[in-house]
Protein backbone atom coordinates (compact mmCIF):
# COMPACT_ATOMS: atom_id res chain seq x y z
CA UNK A 1 0.00 0.00 0.00
CA UNK A 2 2.67 2.26 0.78
CA UNK A 3 4.63 1.59 -2.49
CA UNK A 4 1.49 2.06 -4.67
CA UNK A 5 0.50 5.95 -3.04
CA UNK A 6 3.96 6.36 -3.22
CA UNK A 7 3.79 5.65 -6.78
CA UNK A 8 0.64 7.54 -7.28
CA UNK A 9 2.24 10.64 -5.48
CA UNK A 10 5.04 10.40 -7.97
CA UNK A 11 2.91 10.09 -10.87
CA UNK A 12 0.48 13.28 -9.76
CA UNK A 13 4.42 15.43 -8.99
CA UNK A 14 4.85 14.16 -12.52
CA UNK A 15 1.89 15.37 -13.78
CA UNK A 16 2.14 18.87 -12.48
CA UNK A 17 5.38 19.21 -13.17
CA UNK A 18 4.86 18.32 -16.77
CA UNK A 19 2.00 20.90 -17.17
CA UNK A 20 3.66 23.63 -15.75
CA UNK A 21 6.80 22.83 -17.52
CA UNK A 22 7.94 25.04 -20.74
CA UNK A 23 8.09 22.85 -24.11
CA UNK A 24 10.83 19.53 -24.04
CA UNK A 25 13.67 22.43 -24.78
CA UNK A 26 14.44 24.90 -26.47
CA UNK A 27 15.47 22.37 -29.63
CA UNK A 28 12.21 20.88 -29.91
CA UNK A 29 10.84 22.62 -33.13
CA UNK A 30 14.28 22.08 -34.48
CA UNK A 31 14.40 18.10 -33.58
CA UNK A 32 10.24 18.04 -35.32
CA UNK A 33 11.85 19.70 -38.59
CA UNK A 34 15.15 17.64 -38.66
CA UNK A 35 12.78 13.98 -38.07
CA UNK A 36 10.55 15.42 -40.98
CA UNK A 37 13.82 16.19 -43.13
CA UNK A 38 15.08 12.61 -42.63
CA UNK A 39 11.92 11.14 -43.73
CA UNK A 40 12.84 13.05 -47.08
CA UNK A 41 15.51 11.56 -46.99
CA UNK A 42 14.75 8.26 -46.64
CA UNK A 43 12.38 8.84 -49.54
CA UNK A 44 15.42 10.21 -51.81
CA UNK A 45 17.45 7.56 -50.58
CA UNK A 46 15.02 4.87 -51.59
CA UNK A 47 14.37 6.07 -55.02
CA UNK A 48 17.77 5.42 -55.65
CA UNK A 49 18.34 2.06 -54.47
CA UNK A 50 17.22 0.02 -57.57
CA UNK A 51 17.49 2.29 -60.92
CA UNK A 52 21.08 1.67 -61.39
CA UNK A 53 19.98 -1.66 -61.89
CA UNK A 54 16.76 -1.45 -63.59
CA UNK A 55 18.03 0.88 -66.30
CA UNK A 56 20.29 -1.36 -67.08
CA UNK A 57 18.07 -4.11 -67.87
CA UNK A 58 15.79 -2.14 -69.80
CA UNK A 59 19.09 -2.07 -72.54
CA UNK A 60 20.87 -4.81 -71.59
CA UNK A 61 20.85 -5.43 -75.29
CA UNK A 62 22.18 -1.99 -76.49
CA UNK A 63 25.05 -1.99 -73.86
CA UNK A 64 25.77 -5.84 -74.72
CA UNK A 65 26.20 -4.63 -78.42
CA UNK A 66 28.36 -1.34 -77.35
CA UNK A 67 30.42 -2.72 -75.09
CA UNK A 68 30.82 -6.25 -77.12
CA UNK A 69 29.63 -8.14 -74.36
CA UNK A 70 28.41 -11.99 -74.18
CA UNK A 71 26.34 -13.12 -72.21
CA UNK A 72 27.79 -14.87 -69.80
CA UNK A 73 29.39 -11.61 -69.17
CA UNK A 74 26.29 -9.95 -69.34
CA UNK A 75 25.04 -12.54 -66.65
CA UNK A 76 28.13 -11.29 -64.18
CA UNK A 77 26.85 -7.94 -64.35
CA UNK A 78 23.31 -9.21 -63.45
CA UNK A 79 25.30 -10.66 -60.49
CA UNK A 80 27.33 -8.20 -59.80
CA UNK A 81 24.55 -5.98 -57.68
CA UNK A 82 24.05 -9.02 -55.43
CA UNK A 83 28.18 -9.25 -54.87
CA UNK A 84 28.82 -5.68 -54.10
CA UNK A 85 25.83 -5.88 -51.34
CA UNK A 86 27.35 -9.07 -49.81
CA UNK A 87 30.81 -7.47 -49.43
CA UNK A 88 30.21 -3.78 -49.09
CA UNK A 89 26.81 -4.38 -46.80
CA UNK A 90 28.59 -6.26 -44.29
CA UNK A 91 30.77 -3.17 -43.74
CA UNK A 92 28.13 -0.87 -42.64
CA UNK A 93 27.69 -1.20 -38.79
CA UNK A 94 31.36 -0.64 -38.19
CA UNK A 95 30.96 2.65 -40.61
CA UNK A 96 28.34 3.56 -39.37
CA UNK A 97 29.90 3.73 -35.72
CA UNK A 98 32.84 5.22 -36.59
CA UNK A 99 31.32 8.27 -38.91
CA UNK A 100 27.80 8.03 -38.15
CA UNK A 101 24.98 6.64 -40.29
CA UNK A 102 24.10 9.72 -41.68
CA UNK A 103 27.31 10.42 -43.73
CA UNK A 104 27.93 7.29 -44.48
CA UNK A 105 24.20 7.08 -46.55
CA UNK A 106 25.32 10.77 -47.50
CA UNK A 107 28.69 9.18 -49.54
CA UNK A 108 26.62 6.17 -50.19
CA UNK A 109 24.21 8.81 -52.22
CA UNK A 110 27.51 10.47 -54.01
CA UNK A 111 28.73 7.44 -54.76
CA UNK A 112 25.65 6.45 -56.72
CA UNK A 113 25.46 9.44 -58.38
CA UNK A 114 29.07 9.38 -59.33
CA UNK A 115 29.41 5.83 -60.71
CA UNK A 116 25.55 6.20 -62.49
CA UNK A 117 26.96 9.06 -64.38
CA UNK A 118 30.91 7.94 -65.36
CA UNK A 119 30.16 4.25 -66.34
CA UNK A 120 28.06 4.67 -69.40
CA UNK A 121 31.13 6.42 -70.93
CA UNK A 122 34.28 4.34 -69.58
CA UNK A 123 34.07 2.49 -73.08
CA UNK A 124 35.28 -1.18 -72.23
CA UNK A 125 33.61 -4.27 -70.24
CA UNK A 126 36.26 -4.26 -67.00
CA UNK A 127 35.56 -0.05 -66.37
CA UNK A 128 31.99 -0.67 -66.99
CA UNK A 129 31.79 -3.01 -63.93
CA UNK A 130 34.30 -1.42 -61.95
CA UNK A 131 31.72 1.78 -62.19
CA UNK A 132 29.02 -0.40 -61.67
CA UNK A 133 30.49 -1.20 -58.49
CA UNK A 134 31.33 1.79 -57.62
CA UNK A 135 27.24 2.82 -57.16
CA UNK A 136 26.24 -0.62 -56.02
CA UNK A 137 28.45 0.03 -53.17
CA UNK A 138 26.45 3.06 -52.11
CA UNK A 139 23.72 1.36 -52.49
CA UNK A 140 24.91 -1.46 -50.32
CA UNK A 141 25.45 0.71 -46.83
CA UNK A 142 22.57 2.65 -47.74
CA UNK A 143 20.63 -0.85 -47.96
CA UNK A 144 21.81 -2.22 -44.72
CA UNK A 145 21.32 1.49 -42.53
CA UNK A 146 17.80 1.99 -43.64
CA UNK A 147 15.93 -0.87 -41.46
CA UNK A 148 18.04 0.69 -38.11
CA UNK A 149 17.32 4.29 -39.27
CA UNK A 150 13.73 3.24 -39.02
CA UNK A 151 14.09 1.43 -36.03
CA UNK A 152 15.96 4.19 -34.30
CA UNK A 153 13.84 7.35 -35.21
CA UNK A 154 10.67 5.62 -35.74
CA UNK A 155 10.36 2.42 -32.82
CA UNK A 156 6.56 2.41 -32.71
CA UNK A 157 5.78 2.82 -36.43
CA UNK A 158 8.61 0.27 -37.89
CA UNK A 159 5.82 -1.06 -40.37
CA UNK A 160 4.56 2.03 -42.01
CA UNK A 161 7.96 3.58 -42.08
CA UNK A 162 9.44 0.47 -44.02
CA UNK A 163 6.27 0.58 -46.26
CA UNK A 164 6.91 4.17 -47.19
CA UNK A 165 10.96 3.69 -47.90
CA UNK A 166 9.75 -0.19 -49.59
CA UNK A 167 7.10 2.27 -51.51
CA UNK A 168 9.58 4.72 -52.41
CA UNK A 169 12.07 1.63 -53.39
CA UNK A 170 9.74 0.05 -55.64
CA UNK A 171 8.90 3.36 -57.11
CA UNK A 172 12.50 4.18 -58.21
CA UNK A 173 12.96 0.37 -59.44
CA UNK A 174 9.65 0.76 -61.76
CA UNK A 175 10.15 4.13 -62.94
CA UNK A 176 13.99 3.21 -63.81
CA UNK A 177 12.53 0.01 -65.84
CA UNK A 178 9.55 2.40 -67.45
CA UNK A 179 11.56 5.70 -68.34
CA UNK A 180 15.09 4.44 -69.56
CA UNK A 181 14.10 3.50 -73.17
CA UNK A 182 11.78 6.44 -74.32
CA UNK A 183 14.26 8.73 -72.39
CA UNK A 184 17.07 7.08 -74.69
CA UNK A 185 15.18 7.05 -77.48
CA UNK A 186 14.09 11.06 -76.57
CA UNK A 187 18.35 11.33 -76.68
CA UNK A 188 18.71 10.19 -80.23
CA UNK A 189 18.83 6.38 -79.21
CA UNK A 190 21.86 6.89 -77.35
CA UNK A 191 22.42 4.30 -74.64
CA UNK A 192 24.98 6.29 -72.79
CA UNK A 193 23.11 9.63 -72.30
CA UNK A 194 20.06 7.43 -71.36
CA UNK A 195 21.59 5.62 -68.23
CA UNK A 196 23.65 8.68 -66.99
CA UNK A 197 20.30 10.65 -66.73
CA UNK A 198 19.49 8.54 -63.23
CA UNK A 199 22.54 9.84 -61.77
CA UNK A 200 20.59 13.43 -61.28
CA UNK A 201 18.32 11.88 -59.15
CA UNK A 202 20.80 10.71 -56.76
CA UNK A 203 22.88 13.80 -56.65
CA UNK A 204 19.55 15.25 -55.44
CA UNK A 205 19.44 12.55 -52.55
CA UNK A 206 22.91 13.76 -51.84
CA UNK A 207 21.25 16.94 -50.19
CA UNK A 208 18.96 16.49 -47.29
CA UNK A 209 21.72 14.05 -45.80
CA UNK A 210 24.19 16.95 -45.32
CA UNK A 211 22.05 17.85 -42.38
CA UNK A 212 23.07 14.61 -40.80
CA UNK A 213 26.71 14.00 -41.68
CA UNK A 214 27.86 15.52 -38.69
CA UNK A 215 25.52 14.28 -36.03
CA UNK A 216 25.76 10.81 -37.20
CA UNK A 217 22.19 11.42 -39.25
CA UNK A 218 19.48 9.94 -37.61
CA UNK A 219 20.80 7.16 -35.10
CA UNK A 220 20.24 9.73 -32.28
CA UNK A 221 16.87 9.52 -32.05
CA UNK A 222 14.11 8.45 -29.92
CA UNK A 223 15.16 5.84 -27.03
CA UNK A 224 18.37 7.18 -27.20
CA UNK A 225 18.14 7.55 -23.14
CA UNK A 226 18.92 4.32 -22.91
CA UNK A 227 22.80 3.54 -22.71
CA UNK A 228 22.76 0.37 -24.60
CA UNK A 229 20.73 1.72 -27.67
CA UNK A 230 23.57 4.63 -28.15
CA UNK A 231 25.33 3.53 -30.76
CA UNK A 232 23.70 1.18 -33.11
CA UNK A 233 25.22 -2.36 -33.12
CA UNK A 234 27.03 -2.02 -29.92
CA UNK A 235 24.24 -3.57 -27.52
CA UNK A 236 23.35 -6.74 -27.29
CA UNK A 237 26.20 -8.34 -27.80
CA UNK A 238 25.35 -11.17 -30.18
CA UNK A 239 26.24 -14.08 -31.50
CA UNK A 240 24.30 -13.74 -34.38
CA UNK A 241 25.41 -17.08 -36.16
CA UNK A 242 23.67 -18.87 -33.64
CA UNK A 243 20.41 -17.84 -34.29
CA UNK A 244 17.87 -20.25 -36.30
CA UNK A 245 16.32 -17.26 -37.14
CA UNK A 246 19.07 -14.72 -38.57
CA UNK A 247 19.61 -17.74 -40.91
CA UNK A 248 16.32 -18.73 -42.04
CA UNK A 249 16.07 -14.46 -42.45
CA UNK A 250 19.43 -14.72 -44.37
CA UNK A 251 18.65 -17.57 -46.72
CA UNK A 252 14.97 -16.00 -47.41
CA UNK A 253 16.95 -12.65 -48.22
CA UNK A 254 18.88 -14.28 -50.69
CA UNK A 255 16.46 -16.13 -52.09
CA UNK A 256 14.04 -13.51 -52.80
CA UNK A 257 16.97 -11.50 -53.82
CA UNK A 258 18.10 -13.49 -56.39
CA UNK A 259 14.37 -13.83 -57.69
CA UNK A 260 14.04 -9.81 -58.04
CA UNK A 261 17.58 -9.72 -59.38
CA UNK A 262 17.32 -12.66 -62.28
CA UNK A 263 13.81 -10.20 -62.75
CA UNK A 264 15.22 -6.76 -63.40
CA UNK A 265 18.52 -8.15 -65.27
CA UNK A 266 16.59 -10.90 -67.56
CA UNK A 267 12.93 -10.10 -68.11
CA UNK A 268 12.98 -7.53 -70.66
CA UNK A 269 14.78 -9.85 -72.58
CA UNK A 270 12.63 -13.05 -72.00
CA UNK A 271 9.83 -10.81 -73.26
CA UNK A 272 12.22 -9.20 -76.01
CA UNK A 273 13.02 -12.71 -76.81
CA UNK A 274 9.49 -13.87 -77.72
CA UNK A 275 8.78 -11.11 -79.97
CA UNK A 276 7.49 -7.98 -77.58
CA UNK A 277 9.20 -5.14 -78.88
CA UNK A 278 11.70 -3.57 -76.75
CA UNK A 279 9.83 0.05 -75.56
CA UNK A 280 6.73 -2.65 -74.42
CA UNK A 281 8.87 -5.04 -72.49
CA UNK A 282 10.59 -2.34 -70.40
CA UNK A 283 6.66 -1.57 -69.80
CA UNK A 284 5.99 -5.27 -68.76
CA UNK A 285 9.56 -4.70 -66.28
CA UNK A 286 8.08 -1.82 -65.29
CA UNK A 287 4.89 -3.16 -64.24
CA UNK A 288 6.68 -5.97 -62.05
CA UNK A 289 8.10 -3.47 -60.57
CA UNK A 290 5.32 -1.01 -59.69
CA UNK A 291 3.41 -3.62 -57.95
CA UNK A 292 5.71 -2.98 -55.41
CA UNK A 293 4.30 0.55 -54.63
CA UNK A 294 1.31 0.00 -53.41
CA UNK A 295 1.96 -3.72 -51.88
CA UNK A 296 5.03 -2.16 -50.54
CA UNK A 297 3.24 -0.63 -48.18
CA UNK A 298 0.52 -2.62 -47.36
CA UNK A 299 2.61 -5.89 -46.75
CA UNK A 300 4.72 -4.22 -43.90
CA UNK A 301 2.05 -2.63 -42.17
CA UNK A 302 0.09 -5.82 -42.43
CA UNK A 303 3.00 -8.36 -41.38
CA UNK A 304 4.22 -5.76 -38.45
CA UNK A 305 0.25 -6.53 -36.82
CA UNK A 306 0.47 -10.45 -37.63
CA UNK A 307 2.52 -12.29 -34.82
CA UNK A 308 4.15 -14.82 -38.39
CA UNK A 309 4.53 -13.87 -41.31
CA UNK A 310 4.27 -17.38 -42.69
CA UNK A 311 1.09 -16.65 -44.84
CA UNK A 312 2.21 -13.82 -46.37
CA UNK A 313 5.62 -15.45 -47.85
CA UNK A 314 3.30 -18.22 -48.98
CA UNK A 315 0.62 -16.58 -50.82
CA UNK A 316 3.54 -14.71 -52.22
CA UNK A 317 5.41 -17.87 -53.69
CA UNK A 318 2.26 -18.99 -54.80
CA UNK A 319 2.57 -16.18 -56.73
CA UNK A 320 5.95 -16.30 -58.15
CA UNK A 321 4.77 -20.05 -59.00
CA UNK A 322 2.07 -19.18 -61.42
CA UNK A 323 3.90 -16.48 -62.82
CA UNK A 324 6.98 -18.26 -63.64
CA UNK A 325 4.59 -21.06 -65.01
CA UNK A 326 3.33 -18.53 -67.55
CA UNK A 327 6.61 -16.86 -68.57
CA UNK A 328 7.64 -21.15 -69.57
CA UNK A 329 4.17 -21.67 -71.55
CA UNK A 330 2.82 -18.23 -72.80
CA UNK A 331 5.70 -15.68 -72.65
CA UNK A 332 4.28 -13.14 -75.01
CA UNK A 333 0.52 -14.47 -74.98
CA UNK A 334 0.33 -13.92 -70.84
CA UNK A 335 2.78 -11.47 -70.83
CA UNK A 336 0.66 -8.63 -69.01
CA UNK A 337 -0.52 -11.28 -66.32
CA UNK A 338 2.77 -13.24 -65.67
CA UNK A 339 4.03 -9.45 -65.38
CA UNK A 340 1.59 -8.86 -62.12
CA UNK A 341 2.31 -12.06 -60.85
CA UNK A 342 5.82 -11.99 -60.76
CA UNK A 343 5.54 -7.99 -59.36
CA UNK A 344 3.54 -9.69 -56.10
CA UNK A 345 6.44 -12.45 -55.71
CA UNK A 346 8.70 -9.74 -55.73
CA UNK A 347 7.38 -7.88 -52.61
CA UNK A 348 8.82 -10.71 -50.37
CA UNK A 349 11.82 -7.73 -50.52
CA UNK A 350 9.42 -5.69 -48.59
CA UNK A 351 8.22 -8.00 -45.97
CA UNK A 352 11.74 -9.35 -45.71
CA UNK A 353 13.25 -6.06 -44.49
CA UNK A 354 10.30 -5.36 -42.33
CA UNK A 355 10.94 -9.36 -40.45
CA UNK A 356 14.48 -7.72 -39.57
CA UNK A 357 12.52 -4.65 -37.63
CA UNK A 358 10.66 -7.46 -36.38
CA UNK A 359 13.13 -9.53 -35.19
CA UNK A 360 14.87 -7.99 -32.93
CA UNK A 361 14.26 -6.25 -30.14
CA UNK A 362 16.88 -3.47 -30.01
CA UNK A 363 18.40 -0.93 -32.48
CA UNK A 364 21.18 -2.65 -31.54
CA UNK A 365 20.09 -6.02 -32.37
CA UNK A 366 18.69 -4.97 -35.60
CA UNK A 367 21.89 -3.08 -37.00
CA UNK A 368 23.42 -7.11 -36.57
CA UNK A 369 20.55 -8.76 -37.94
CA UNK A 370 20.34 -6.51 -40.91
CA UNK A 371 24.25 -6.51 -41.84
CA UNK A 372 24.05 -10.61 -41.60
CA UNK A 373 20.74 -11.02 -43.41
CA UNK A 374 21.21 -8.60 -46.40
CA UNK A 375 25.28 -9.53 -46.59
CA UNK A 376 24.79 -13.06 -46.04
CA UNK A 377 21.67 -12.96 -48.32
CA UNK A 378 23.07 -11.46 -51.06
CA UNK A 379 25.92 -13.17 -50.98
CA UNK A 380 23.72 -16.61 -51.44
CA UNK A 381 22.33 -14.98 -54.24
CA UNK A 382 25.16 -14.32 -56.40
CA UNK A 383 25.25 -17.05 -58.57
CA UNK A 384 21.55 -17.13 -59.81
CA UNK A 385 21.69 -14.35 -61.84
CA UNK A 386 25.11 -15.44 -63.67
CA UNK A 387 23.77 -19.03 -63.76
CA UNK A 388 20.53 -17.70 -65.79
CA UNK A 389 23.25 -16.40 -68.21
CA UNK A 390 25.59 -19.21 -68.09
CA UNK A 391 21.93 -21.63 -69.01
CA UNK A 392 20.69 -18.75 -71.53
CA UNK A 393 23.90 -19.26 -73.39
CA UNK A 394 24.18 -22.62 -73.83
CA UNK A 395 20.92 -23.97 -74.08
CA UNK A 396 20.02 -20.93 -76.30
CA UNK A 397 16.61 -20.31 -74.83
CA UNK A 398 14.85 -19.57 -71.63
CA UNK A 399 13.08 -23.13 -70.87
CA UNK A 400 15.99 -24.14 -68.32
CA UNK A 401 16.45 -20.40 -66.32
CA UNK A 402 13.00 -20.13 -65.96
CA UNK A 403 12.50 -24.11 -64.78
CA UNK A 404 15.42 -23.31 -62.31
CA UNK A 405 13.55 -19.60 -61.12
CA UNK A 406 10.64 -21.80 -60.39
CA UNK A 407 12.11 -24.58 -58.38
CA UNK A 408 14.36 -22.06 -56.55
CA UNK A 409 10.99 -20.60 -55.18
CA UNK A 410 9.76 -23.38 -52.98
CA UNK A 411 13.36 -23.36 -50.56
CA UNK A 412 12.56 -19.57 -50.54
CA UNK A 413 9.12 -20.29 -49.04
CA UNK A 414 10.14 -23.30 -46.47
CA UNK A 415 12.55 -20.32 -45.16
CA UNK A 416 10.12 -17.35 -45.42
CA UNK A 417 7.71 -19.65 -43.06
CA UNK A 418 10.84 -20.27 -40.83
CA UNK A 419 11.68 -16.86 -40.58
CA UNK A 420 8.56 -15.58 -40.24
CA UNK A 421 7.90 -16.94 -36.89
CA UNK A 422 7.32 -15.02 -33.56
CA UNK A 423 11.06 -14.72 -31.62
CA UNK A 424 14.05 -12.79 -31.49
CA UNK A 425 17.25 -13.11 -32.41
CA UNK A 426 18.56 -12.01 -29.08
CA UNK A 427 16.55 -14.99 -26.91
CA UNK A 428 18.59 -17.12 -29.23
CA UNK A 429 21.91 -15.03 -29.84
CA UNK A 430 22.85 -13.47 -27.20
CA UNK A 431 26.71 -13.58 -26.00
Amino acid sequence: MTGDGTRTTASATARTSAATAPPEHPGAPTRAWRKRLLVAGIVLAALNLRPAITSFGALLEEVRDGLGMSGSVAGLLTSLPALCFAVFGVTAPRLARRFGPGAVVCAGMAAIATGLLVRPFVGTTAAFLLTSGLALAGIAVSNVLMPVIVKRWFPDRVGSMTGLYSMALALGTASAAAVTVPVTDALGGDWQAGLAVWAALAAAAVLPWLAFVRDGGGTSGPGDGRPEERHAGQAPVLRITRSRTAWALAVFFGLQATAAYITMGWMAQIFRDAGVPAGRAGLLLAVTMVMGVPLAFVIPRLAARLPRQGPIVLALGVSGLIGYAGLYFAPAAGAWVWAVLLGVANCAFPLALTMVGMRARTGGGVAQLSAFAQSTGYLISIPGPLLVGVLYQHSGGWGLPIALMAGLMVPQMIVGVLAGRDRTVEDEAAG
